[in-house]
């Protein structure tokens, strides 16, 4: 038995017929193919589409290896949508495995699916739909290669909520939070039954499918120094870093030799793979982004635990995580806050202090400032999490993600304290508050 994924079946039904290339992107394994090629399928057939209508077509498949050259795949497709009378959807998998070819008519020029699907396109009777796991190769290429004809839907690994509609017959919620910070959401993870399957699955999916699909993509030949650099950020989930200060990280362990400029290069490389994301540093007052410090989270927790070997399992910075994973999916973009402001010490000298705002999180005109306090055990720690607040004037809504409240309220200083439970179930980001 398989996940649900109403919210992305929604979009593919919403975009259908409109004329662009739907384009599903997301990590591997994520669940891309089963939302295309069974859950939309499924519906496209239980509301009269003719088998015959729906073209599979799946290129990582040696099945379909030939049609990784694009003018084969044009071919192919054309020959199966001749039937004006019928509508035609095609799915193609892992679209990125298509690659250029010389144009034979035009040795100076190339061919790619770019150049294919734009052409399949213009049949009136042809709706295109493409899965891919690389974002360097599509998402960013969306609007200049298919000349504003591409549509993008990314996928994530199983929000939390989309996890206890699964697990909530047979655990309740604490159990199902506790096994998603663990496991985390990857699909084929959840529906395993032990542990034993679950840590063996995702261990192995990092080691033999992500490293290697990473190295083999962007001929990288240090593997030893990739998996040293994932582990460094699987270790400080919360943590502001930048290459430079990775750099420093290796060359106090051993002298290790690896420049900030290739750091760089590979942390673009693990964010274009959807395995990780950037928070970038906003300065709340002065409106911008300072400086090069940003955080990086994992797209999934279980894989970040697997990584580690399940050793490092903080609840704080795996929450966290999820709060900040959780965010993105729903749309808003997440950066962290900074507020600075000028403090006298005990002998009346000015010093500048830089307080954090674990995230701020836009969408549109709607902003929230967010801290994620898993457990606040004494006042200390309660005004701890609000002392940032205090200090920014504007009038966007402060928000407390915590395990440790039973009803979302505002508090006296006006903060909207909201249990974790609550935000991680409610549709809306913060229940009442949308």
């Amino acid at each position: 038995m398989g996940v649900s994924r109403p919210q992305y079946l929604n979009q593919l039904i919403g975009k259908m017929h409109n004329g662009m290339v739907k384009v599903v992107t997301g990590l591997r394994r994520s669940g891309k193919s089963y939302l295309l090629f069974n859950i939309f399928k499924d519906y496209l057939l239980s509301n009269g589409t003719e088998e015959n209508q729906v073209i599979e077509i799946i290129l990582d498949d040696d099945e379909f290896a030939s049609l990784r050259n694009p003018l084969k795949l044009g071919e192919y497709i054309r020959n199966r949508v001749q039937d004006s009378s019928k509508n035609y959807f095609i799915l193609i998998d892992e679209i990125q495995y298509c690659k250029a070819v010389k144009n034979p008519d035009l040795p100076d020029d190339e061919i790619t699916f770019y150049n294919v699907l734009n052409g399949i396109l213009r049949r009136k009777n042809c709706d295109l739909y493409v899965t891919g796991s690389n974002s360097k190769m599509l998402s960013s290429d969306i609007l200049t290669e298919f000349r504003g004809r591409g549509d993008q839907i990314r996928v994530y690994p199983l929000a939390f909520r989309e996890y206890y509609d699964y697990a909530k017959d047979r655990i309740d919620f604490d159990e199902a939070f506790s096994e998603y910070a663990t496991y985390g959401g990857l699909p084929y993870a959840v529906l395993l039954k032990t542990d034993k399957e679950k840590s063996a699955y995702l261990k192995n999916l990092f080691e033999e499918v992500y490293l290697k699909d990473i190295l083999q993509r962007n001929k990288i030949r240090n593997e030893d120094g990739l998996s040293d650099l994932l582990s460094v950020l699987a270790s400080s989930v919360g943590s502001f870093t930048n290459p430079t200060k990775i750099e420093n990280t290796f060359k106090s362990k051993g002298g290790i030799v690896y420049t900030s400029k290739t750091i760089l290069n590979h942390l673009n490389i693990f964010a274009d793979s959807f395995l990780i994301s950037q928070a970038k540093r906003y300065d709340i007052k002065g409106r911008k982004y300072i400086g090069a410090n940003s955080k990086y989270y994992f797209s999934d927790v279980g894989l970040q635990n697997a990584f580690l070997n399940f050793r490092q399992m903080e609840i704080t910075h795996i929450t966290e995580n999820i709060i900040y994973n959780e965010l993105i999916s729903r749309g808003y973009n997440v950066d962290v806050g900074i507020v600075e402001l000028n403090q006298k010490d005990n002998s009346g000298k000015s010093k500048r202090l830089q307080l954090e705002v674990d995230f701020v999180a836009s969408m549109g005109n709607k902003k929230f400032y967010i801290q994620s306090a898993y457990s606040m055990p004494s006042a200390e720690k309660r005004n701890q999490e609000k002392r940032s607040f205090k200090n920014i004037d504007d009038s966007f809504t402060r928000v407390i993600i915590t395990s440790e409240t039973a009803k979302a309220h505002y508090d006296d200083d006006g903060v909207y304290e909201v249990p974790l439970r609550d935000f991680l179930l409610e549709e809306g980001v913060f229940g009442g508050l949308e």
